[in-house]
């Protein structure tokens, strides 16, 4: 509804040696999204914020600059300054057990293994929150997960990065308007 307000935390690492790692597919999200909106990140406590209206609906977008296995200091103090509920928490992350380029979006679930993630429940002590899972594959020898998700995308994958965030964009667009069942019918149903 119009009026309301929604958290879109995009989960990364600080520092220009992270950039373009697969460990930064949230902060890559939201990058493009304020690029194609016209919007500015300001930095503020714990983590860049920029805001923009959907429908005269306020959307906040976080990328918290705790390093990604902190993630929920920021989630957890930008929901109670804003405030929002969990059920208008959105966090979009990297996924080694999707193949690259691979979108799902779920209304809760566990960590699946990422420490972002498994920071945010901890600390905001509930995992009933949306995410987008952004799938960036798992071609490494066991061991080599560390290594891999802060190695950064080749040529092809970046090329396909565009395209990437306009899904990613227009999935979270759809749930902030229509709605979780909604958004995730449509969203999954897609071919990424």
């Amino acid at each position: 509804m119009p009026g309301e307000s929604y958290l879109i935390a995009g989960l990364g690492n600080i520092g220009p040696e992270y950039a373009e790692t697969r460990h930064n597919m949230g902060f890559m999200v939201l990058d493009a999204w304020s690029q194609a909106s016209n919007i500015h990140f300001r930095t503020d406590r714990y983590g860049d914020i920029a805001v923009l209206s959907i429908k005269g609906r306020n959307v906040y977008l976080l990328k918290p600059s705790t390093y990604m296995n902190l993630s929920g200091n920021a989630v957890r103090y930008w929901l109670q300054k804003l405030p929002v509920t969990n059920e208008r928490l959105m966090v979009i992350c990297d996924d080694i057990n999707l193949p690259f380029g691979s979108l799902r979006m779920r209304r809760s679930g566990s960590d699946g293994g990422h420490n972002g993630l498994k920071n945010i429940n901890e600390m905001t002590g509930t995992c009933e929150y949306a995410r987008i899972r952004i799938g960036v594959g798992h071609e490494f020898q066991n061991g080599g997960q560390i290594d891999y998700v802060l190695g950064e995308l080749d040529k092809e994958q970046k090329g396909q990065m565009p395209d990437i965030c306009d899904s990613v964009i227009s999935g979270v667009t759809d749930w902030v308007l229509c709605g979780i069942d909604h958004a995730m019918n449509t969203f999954n149903a897609k071919k990424h």
